[in-house]
């Protein structure tokens, strides 16, 4: 009989933390206290980025995939530009932030963090690594990139979108 309940309970523990909701998983930092980090001055209003023709081609082979936005919202102030993107980890979206100044990368910031796992990639220990990194010519990142045990996805997804603001910067700095 005691064997029975303890077994029972185990099983019981073991399905509450399965069905439990990651505590990892949420909102981080607002889309403005982001902003606030980025643009010391006063905040540059919101510009929109058209992505069609060459542009989505190039968004595109840089993701990897089909980009769904026909636009990108942005601030752009000199050479400074914030880039709020959504990119699939596993299965739901993790919101990044990136700033970008004279073509490198200032910071990178997950915003907002959905999946159960691969949080880790929110913490500074990996997204520092990302500062000062340019678009090579061959479209990949100047720095290499260590990944997180685990969290592979979420890693691939924050260095996509590392990879398409730098884009996406270019694009509208030769615009501008």
């Amino acid at each position: 009989m005691n064997r029975h309940l303890i077994s029972c309970c185990l099983v019981l523990i073991a399905a509450a933390s399965v069905a439990a909701p990651d505590q990892n998983a949420g909102r981080y930092l607002e889309v403005d206290e982001y902003l606030a980090s980025a643009f010391v001055a006063e905040q540059p209003q919101p510009g929109t980025l058209w992505v069609g023709g060459a542009l989505r081609e190039s968004v595109e082979q840089t993701l990897g995939h089909r980009f769904a936005a026909l636009r990108v919202r942005y601030w752009f102030d000199g050479d400074t530009s914030v880039w709020v993107l959504d990119e699939i980890g596993k299965e739901l979206p993790i919101t990044i932030g990136v700033t970008v100044r004279d073509d490198r990368i200032v910071n990178v910031r997950v915003l907002e963090f959905r999946e159960s796992r691969g949080w880790e990639v929110r913490y500074p220990f990996f997204t520092d690594q990302f500062r000062d990194a340019r678009l090579s010519a061959d479209g990949r990142l100047s720095h290499k990139i260590d990944g997180i045990t685990g969290a592979t996805l979420s890693v691939g997804a924050v260095k996509r979108i590392a990879r398409v603001a730098l884009v996406l910067h270019d694009n509208v700095k030769t615009k501008g």
